[in-house]
């Protein structure tokens, strides 16, 4: 093996050459196009079902930040519409909705053989022990305490999507 500095110049030269010569043959996607297809073969749908506005409006910028497509509900009469059009891999649910509250709406989802395998996480303002109990009894997977944390948030959804997804 020589000793000092090795000149590598001409091994480059032919690297290079051979690489370029490669890269011409084959078909050029730009750094964007390739960033749009990876983000859509990868968005997942998280549904929203809250009777506040403000809230719907927070988390769909949350998670519409986050990679995610978000769909919103306000609440359980709307969602004839929303489930025909957008397939769903997580629901975020308020408890304190009209018409049929959180529970009530649970129940359904989890007795519909469709829907009964997608996550669900109870977001509530309702925070004593029965509230959470009875959120899990009815089949939720998580339930977070309003006000949230939002890295909370995320990383349930997050948690809750990687593991629906095995």
């Amino acid at each position: 093996m020589a000793k000092g500095k090795i000149n590598t110049k001409s091994l480059i030269d032919k690297i290079e050459k051979l690489a370029k010569e490669k890269m011409r043959d084959q078909e050029v996607v730009s750094l964007n196009e390739f960033r749009s297809l990876k983000k859509k073969e990868e968005s997942k749908s998280i549904l929203v079902i809250d009777d506040d506005e403000t809230m719907r409006i927070a988390l769909r910028r949350l998670f519409e930040a986050e990679g995610y497509k978000v769909i919103s509900a306000s609440d359980g009469t709307q969602l004839s519409d929303v489930l025909d059009d957008n397939p769903i891999d997580l629901i975020i649910l308020d408890i304190g909705l009209p018409w049929l509250n959180g529970y009530e709406l649970a129940t359904l989802l989890k007795e519909h053989d469709d829907l009964k395998s997608i996550p669900l996480i109870f977001l509530s303002g309702k925070t004593s022990e029965l509230d959470v109990k009875r959120g899990f009894e009815v089949g939720c997977d998580d339930y977070i305490k309003k006000p949230f944390d939002i890295e909370k948030m995320k990383k349930a959804v997050k948690t809750l999507l990687k593991l629906n997804k095995k």
